[in-house]
């Protein structure tokens, strides 16, 4: 009897409580928001540079287990902030998609399969003489004060041009020459001697000493003084050098021009070419003709009445 009476009683609440309840459900409060834990918004930039710390190394790679690898990875140490510098900057400069190199031109060949280039076009060779490998001091004609190297035959374009056994010649007496001359072996000993007798000795202390020959000629294959139908020139031969002058090595040239005339300089230069008169066959200067006015020339080819200088 007493549990019917309680279910009566509930029945009764029941049906007065679902006859207040509101038609829709009330919405929860909203959680309040504190700004301390609020995440700031990441700005997205071209450039990120970030700075090398050699001390910061990538985490090992799981190992797996069972033929299938971990899905995570553990967890390691979290490195503090102030040891990797990072600075978020832009830049001007940055482009959106990377440049396409520019097309290969038409007219130029890939290079061949074995990796060598492919040869584009076939010019006309100009046949130079080939340097002869020399001693290790780099002393030539069996004197070691000639310094220069050899180099093959010279041919003639000309008839009567040419040299069998040519050199270049680059210092001779330990006096460097202005250029590489080419020349046959006799007349690159005459010309050590010469320094070697006659420069140097003849200028001595003054301006430090002789620095340089100043060569204005060697080999060429042409006719004397250039005229037409003249006989070769000894410079076509390999057998004649011209000199203009000499430096010395504060830097003051003497020249065959300028100083021949001079008082200082011309006894000088009147000298060296006294000098030159004997190692040379043929010695010719400002009192030789026009063509000489302003260098001297040497050659080496000889005479039944012996040198020729003037």
């Amino acid at each position: 009897m007493i549990r019917l009476c309680t279910i009566a009683l509930a029945l009764c609440l029941g049906a007065e409580v679902q006859a207040n309840a509101p038609q829709t459900s009330l919405l929860p409060v909203a959680r309040p928001i504190d700004v301390r834990t609020q995440p700031e918004p990441i700005q997205r930039v071209s450039l990120v540079p970030v700075y090398y710390n050699a001390k910061i190394r990538p985490a090992p790679r799981p190992v797996s287990h069972g033929g299938k690898p971990y899905e995570k990875i553990a967890a390691t140490a979290p490195v503090p902030a102030a040891s990797v510098p990072v600075k978020l900057v832009t830049s001007q400069q940055a482009v959106r998609l990377s440049l396409r190199p520019l097309p290969r031109p038409a007219n130029v060949p890939r290079a061949l399969s074995g990796g060598a280039p492919a040869e584009i076009t076939k010019t006309a060779a100009v046949k130079v003489p080939e340097p002869i490998p020399t001693s290790k001091k780099g002393s030539i004609c069996g004197v070691r004060q000639i310094r220069g190297q050899k180099v093959s035959a010279i041919p003639g374009r000309i008839r009567g041009c040419g040299v069998g056994n040519p050199v270049r010649v680059t210092s001779v007496a330990g006096v460097a020459l202005s250029r590489p001359a080419l020349m046959d072996c006799n007349t690159a000993k005459a010309l050590n001697t010469w320094v070697a007798d006659g420069v140097v000795p003849t200028i001595g202390r003054l301006g430090g000493g002789v620095k340089r020959i100043n060569v204005v000629a060697h080999y060429a294959c042409r006719t004397r003084n250039n005229k037409k139908g003249a006989k070769i020139s000894e410079h076509g031969k390999g057998k004649a050098v011209d000199v203009s002058g000499i430096t010395l090595n504060n830097g003051v040239e003497i020249t065959v021009l300028k100083g021949w005339n001079s008082k200082a300089q011309g006894k000088l230069l009147r000298a060296m070419h006294r000098e030159a008169c004997g190692p040379f066959g043929t010695v010719l200067g400002p009192n030789s003709d026009r063509y000489h006015r302003d260098h001297f020339h040497f050659d080496t080819a000889s005479y039944r009445s012996g040198p020729y200088c003037k």
